[in-house]
C-alpha cells in the first residue's frame, strides 16, 4: 500500500483507531510524546506533522495488516472526506488481493471434490468485480488464476467447445500469463489446452503438444512427467498401445522417483487400460488392483475415473461383464450427482459398445 502523500492530525487520528491503539500506545509505537498524538488529534486538519514524523506515520500505515488498512479508509471516509492517497483509485485494494488469492485457494479446494457451484461463484465475483483495465500486475496475476480455475471448472463439467467453455477461457489466461512474463504459469495453461484437445478427440494434435511439453524446461519435473503419461494416453486412445505402455512404464518410474503417489496411482490406472486395448485382461486387472490399492486421492472426480476404468476392463470379459455393469451404474450415478457431462458421456459410450457386441 503507499503512503500518504500528506498527514495531518486528521489522519494521524484515524490511524491510531484503525490500529486500535490508546493515544499512549500510538505514541509508544510511533516514538513520540503522548502529548504530541493529543494535539494533533485535538487541532485535527488544521495541523501537520513534521516531515520526519510523517515518514515515521508512512511506516505505521505500511506495516499495519490489511483489516487495520480497510479500517483506517474506511474511518476517513465516515468523516465526509476523501483520504488524500497515493494509492486512492476506483480499482482494488490490498486487502482486496488478500481476499482475492484466499478466495482462489478455496475455489481450488471446491473444484477438487466437484463443488462446481460454490467454486464457481468464489471465481465469478472477482472476475466480475474488477476488469483487467483497473489492475496492476499483481491483481492480472489473480485474474489469470481466475481464469485458470474457471477452464477447470468448464473442463470438469464437459464444457469443452464454443465461446463460453473451457478452450477460450484458457487461451485468455495463457495471454495474460504471457504478458505479465511468468513462463511456467503460460506452460502449465498450455499443458491444459492440451487436455482438452485430447478430450475433443484431436489425438494426433494433443500427442504432439504433451511430447513438446514433456521436455519443457519451463514446466516442473512434475508437470513434464505428466505431459509424458498423456501423452501415453493420447496413444492409446489412438490403439498404439505397445508405444504407449512403453511411455506410461517410464511416467511411472518417473512418479516414483519423484514421490508422487497420486500420479504413481493414476499412472497404473492409465497402464490398465492400455493393456485392456492390447487385449491382456490378467495385465490390466494387475495394474487396475494397484491403482485401486494405493489411492489417496477420493474425490468424485477420481472415484469416476477409477470406475470407469475398472469396469472397461471387467466388460471386456463375459465372465466378469456383470461387475462392470454395476461399476458403471455407481460411475453414471456419481457423474449426473455432480454435473461431470464429460465424464457421463464417457460412460454411456463404454456402455454402448458393450451392448452393440453382446
Amino acid at each position: 500500500m503507499g503512503s500518504l502523500a500528506h498527514w495531518t492530525g486528521r489522519e494521524a487520528r484515524a490511524l491510531r483507531r484503525a490500529l486500535r491503539l490508546s493515544v499512549r500506545g500510538f505514541a509508544d509505537r510511533l516514538g513520540v510524546g503522548a502529548r504530541t498524538i493529543t494535539k494533533w488529534e485535538s487541532l485535527g486538519s488544521r495541523t501537520t506533522p513534521r516531515p520526519f514524523t510523517q515518514s515515521i506515520l508512512d511506516t505505521a500505515l505500511a506495516a499495519a495488516d490489511a483489516e487495520a488498512k480497510q479500517r483506517f479508509e474506511l474511518l476517513l471516509r465516515q468523516e465526509g472526506e476523501k483520504p488524500v492517497l497515493d494509492y486512492y483509485r476506483s480499482g482494488p485494494r490490498e486487502w482486496d488481493y488478500e481476499t482475492w488469492a484466499d478466495d482462489l485457494g478455496r475455489a481450488a479446494a471446491c473444484l477438487a471434490r466437484q463443488d462446481f457451484k460454490f467454486a464457481g461463484s468464489l471465481i465469478d465475483r472477482w472476475l466480475r468485480r474488477f476488469t483487467p483495465s483497473e489492475l496492476d500486475n499483481h491483481g492480472l496475476h489473480l485474474h489469470s488464476r481466475s481464469l485458470v480455475l474457471l477452464g477447470d471448472l468448464q473442463r470438469d463439467q464437459g464444457d469443452i467447445s464454443g465461446l463460453l467453455s473451457a478452450p477460450h477461457t484458457y487461451r485468455c489466461a495463457h495471454q495474460f500469463f504471457r504478458e505479465l512474463g511468468v513462463p511456467r504459469r503460460a506452460a502449465q495453461v498450455e499443458l491444459s489446452l492440451a487436455v482438452v484437445e485430447e478430450m475433443n478427440g484431436r489425438l494426433e494434435l494433443a500427442a504432439s503438444r504433451y511430447e513438446a511439453l514433456a521436455a519443457d524446461s519451463r514446466l516442473s519435473a512434475r508437470d513434464r512427467t505428466r505431459a509424458l503419461l498423456w501423452v501415453g494416453t493420447a496413444l492409446s486412445k489412438k490403439g498404439a498401445n505397445e508405444h504407449a505402455m512403453t511411455v506410461m512404464a517410464e511416467a511411472i518410474r518417473r512418479f516414483e522417483k519423484l514421490e508422487e503417489p497420486d500420479d504413481w496411482s493414476v499412472a497404473h490406472q492409465k497402464l490398465a487400460l492400455a493393456h485392456r486395448g492390447a487385449g491382456e485382461l490378467g495385465a490390466a486387472l494387475r495394474y487396475i488392483d494397484v491403482a485401486l490399492a494405493n489411492r489417496s486421492a477420493d474425490s468424485p472426480m477420481h472415484r469416476v475415473r477409477l470406475q470407469t476404468a475398472h469396469a472397461h476392463i471387467l466388460l471386456s470379459d463375459r465372465r466378469t461383464s456383470e461387475g462392470g455393469l454395476q461399476l458403471l451404474d455407481g460411475a453414471a450415478t456419481t457423474s449426473r450427482r455432480f454435473g461431470m457431462s464429460h465424464q457421463l458421456a464417457s460412460i454411456e459410450a463404454i456402455r454402448s459398445a458393450f451392448e452393440r457386441v453382446n
